[in-house]
């Protein structure tokens, strides 16, 4: 296998988490790795999917253990990733597709030189990415304009990925995610 570590980043509320579910489940080299995070579970969400949830005393722990390989604040809480859930992936001779934050993909493009490859999936406007994060709870989040602000940050860093999809048509531009994954893997 070509590529052993597929990273998958965008501002919150771009379609990052629905491609990489999808891929997930149609290519069986492909392992969906399963993250930390600190933040309050949403409507359909549970232990595992698509979150580890603990809380803030327990990440700080492991923190301080060296358990994650990146770990960041995005928002109001903590994400990670684990260097056991990584390594587990290879182990068993499939590549890690994960969706992080833009912190996170500078610790594994350091940490990983070789292996790791990094998309950006963009939102059509900033106007759309805001409707999208206000429809996807039914509420608007407590935090929209941190979340506005970041997306500004973040779509500013695009070009230093690998690849870019701008997700305006949602099986249009996961059609062009599938092929350069597809080629990743070949």
């Amino acid at each position: 296998m070509k590529t052993r570590l597929i990273i998958v980043a965008a501002p919150s509320g771009a379609g990052k988490s629905s491609f990489v579910e999808k891929i997930s489940k149609e290519d069986p080299r492909l392992v969906d790795v399963i993250t930390f995070t600190t933040r309050e579970m949403r409507k359909g969400e549970s232990e595992g999917h698509p979150y580890h949830f603990i809380d803030s005393e327990d990440f700080q722990k492991k923190v301080k253990e060296g358990f994650f390989v990146e770990w960041a604040k995005v928002h109001t809480n903590y994400y990670g990733t684990s260097y056991k859930s990584i390594n587990d992936t290879w182990e068993q001779g499939k590549c890690a597709i994960m969706d992080i934050d833009i912190q996170g993909v500078v610790t594994f493009k350091t940490k990983f030189p070789e292996d790791a490859k990094t998309i950006f999936i963009l939102p059509p406007s900033i106007d759309e990415l805001r409707r999208r994060i206000e429809k996807r709870d039914g509420k608007v989040p407590k935090d929209i304009e941190v979340r506005m602000a970041n997306a500004e940050k973040e779509i500013k860093e695009a070009s230093k990925f690998d690849y870019q999809i701008v997700n305006d048509n949602f099986e249009h531009s996961y059609a062009q995610f599938k092929k350069i994954v597809e080629e990743l893997l070949a």
